[in-house]
């Protein structure tokens, strides 16, 4: 008896379908952004390095190249704040986690897509 695990179920709330994707997916998330008394979506266009937890407690990193910039944003999979996510390319990759893809620039850091 998992007493963490029955609590979970106890306050769990009905969550929204979200499609399968892993790392190496190219994927669109629009995400709520609160300004003061306004609600804005912005969406977040990039390639998924890595998805880690269980449950309730899943994140997934989202890094995309802003100019010359890396940036990287970590999102809960099951936030309130997320309206959308939708796969845009699904990458081959052999590793779970995909931090490489820092040290690569231009068209090293490309990953080939994967037929569905």
């Amino acid at each position: 008896m998992d007493l963490i695990k029955i609590a979970e179920d106890a306050f769990k709330t009905e969550t929204k379908e979200r499609p399968s994707f892993g790392a190496g997916d190219t994927i669109s998330i629009s995400y709520k952004i609160k300004e003061g008394n306004k609600e804005r979506i912005q969406i977040f266009k990039g390639v998924v390095i890595q998805i880690k937890g269980a449950g309730s407690a899943k994140m997934m990193t989202v890094r995309k190249m802003s100019g010359n910039q890396g940036v990287e944003r970590i999102f809960p999979l099951n936030s309130p704040f997320i309206e959308s996510i939708e796969v845009n390319r699904y990458g081959k990759v052999r590793r779970k986690r995909i931090y490489y893809l820092r040290g690569l620039t231009g068209k090293k850091a490309r990953i080939k897509e994967r037929r569905m």
